[in-house]
């Protein structure tokens, strides 16, 4: 039983130590490439407010500006790379989520690494409580 208790702290400590490790993407030295529709979109098994307010924290986390923040519609407009895109969120049934990140444009020729920052630091938080 205390192996199992220590396990457990180790493991919160090292979850917590590599929450706040993670470091922005430098999106200014990324190539812009075509992206696909389908590589804007990810499922998610959140509910709806949790996936909002984790996209909210990897927006600020990777140093995004947030220009519009829509709460009771599930929709952030951030800036990154001199761009605008529309981080929406929609509930699926009480569980699951997906997000979709598109270019307010609609050019999907930008850097990869927006969409990925945003989906790394949702997957390495999903489990954080939200404060």
């Amino acid at each position: 039983m205390k192996k199992a208790v220590l396990l457990f702290f180790i493991f919160v400590s090292l979850n917590g130590v590599l929450a706040e490790t993670s470091q922005p993407v430098d999106i200014q030295s990324a190539i812009p490439q075509s992206i696909s529709f389908t590589d804007c979109t990810k499922m998610y098994n959140l509910n709806k407010e949790v996936l909002f307010f984790l996209t909210l924290e990897a927006i600020n986390a990777n140093k995004y500006m947030a220009n519009e923040i829509q709460t009771n519609n599930g929709y952030i407009i951030f800036t990154a790379a001199k761009s605008r895109y529309l981080a929406s969120i929609a509930g699926i049934d009480k569980d699951n989520s997906i997000l979709k990140i598109t270019p307010c444009n609609n050019l999907y020729y930008f850097r990869k690494e927006i969409l990925n920052s945003i989906y790394n630091y949702i997957d390495l938080n999903r489990n954080k409580e939200l404060k």
